[in-house]
């Protein structure tokens, strides 16, 4: 099976990109399954219904979240009744949506879990806490089913420590939440596929696509400024992964810049 994992979506400059090489490395790559996190989609972060009604009509069978899960408050009114739409599986007991999907594409399934991790990110129960009975509880009802999960977070020690932690009990685990793509995409001894960050969709010419200007203004004055998304020239970040019985036996980052 072959998966398309598309990095954080931030903005109308992030959608843009998503869409137009979504519908294309679909196509080109002969994608399977195609997993984008779209935490940062809307304009004052968090997503809406028609930004995630888009990324499924672009070919995205589901879409991740994170810290910024809540942050748009049209989202109660999509997440409890769309499960493509996971938020991490670590909030409490009795928050709305759910964190874990299963893609059934017939032939190949894929289980989706999102996770957040609790170093300089959130106070959520701890993931390494939950993992080892939502596993068992998927490879149970769900057998010869492959699992992928979208690591929220922002220590990078924590996302190493975890892949290990995992490294054999599901195929893949992609670290998403600095918009910094990083390049230690591996293969982990007993099959896991590895990425710390996937990095971003979204404006170029910024700081981790929000407007450079207002993002320089914070760090001089020291004062709060209200941010807004960069626009103009745009990146686009992801990673492919080949998987096969439990375990990836490739793994290919993208990182595209857009001409100007």
């Amino acid at each position: 099976m072959k998966v398309l994992f598309v990095a954080d979506i931030v903005g109308s400059c992030g959608m843009d990109i998503a869409e137009k090489y979504i519908r294309r490395l679909k196509k080109d790559e002969k994608i399977d399954f195609v997993i984008a996190n779209g935490e940062n989609a809307a304009p004052k972060n968090g997503i809406n219904q028609e930004l995630y009604r888009r990324l499924i009509f672009a070919g995205c069978d589901c879409v991740t979240l994170g810290n910024h899960s809540f942050d748009n408050a049209e989202i109660l009114d999509l997440i409890d009744h769309t499960p493509e739409l996971i938020r991490p599986y670590n909030y409490p007991k009795g928050t709305p949506g759910g964190g874990w999907y299963l893609i059934d594409g017939g032939k190949n399934r894929l289980a989706v879990i999102s996770l957040m991790g609790n170093v300089y990110v959130s106070n959520l129960i701890s993931p390494f806490e939950i993992i080892d009975d939502l596993l068992a509880e998927i490879k149970k009802d769900a057998p010869n089913t492959e699992i992928f999960i979208d690591f929220h977070a922002e220590a990078t020690s924590e996302k190493i420590a975890f892949a290990h932690y995992i490294d054999g009990r599901a195929a893949a685990m992609i670290g998403t939440h600095t918009h910094v793509q990083t390049a230690d995409e591996k293969i982990l001894t007993h099959g896991l596929g590895y990425l710390t960050d996937c990095g971003m969709c979204g404006a170029y010419d910024s700081v981790l696509g929000v407007d450079k200007n207002l993002a320089i203004e914070r760090f001089l004055t020291q004062r709060p400024v209200r941010f807004a998304q960069g626009e103009g020239q745009a990146q686009f970040n992801a990673c492919i992964l080949e998987i096969e019985n439990g375990k990836t036996i490739s793994i290919k980052r993208l990182n595209t810049v857009e001409k100007a």
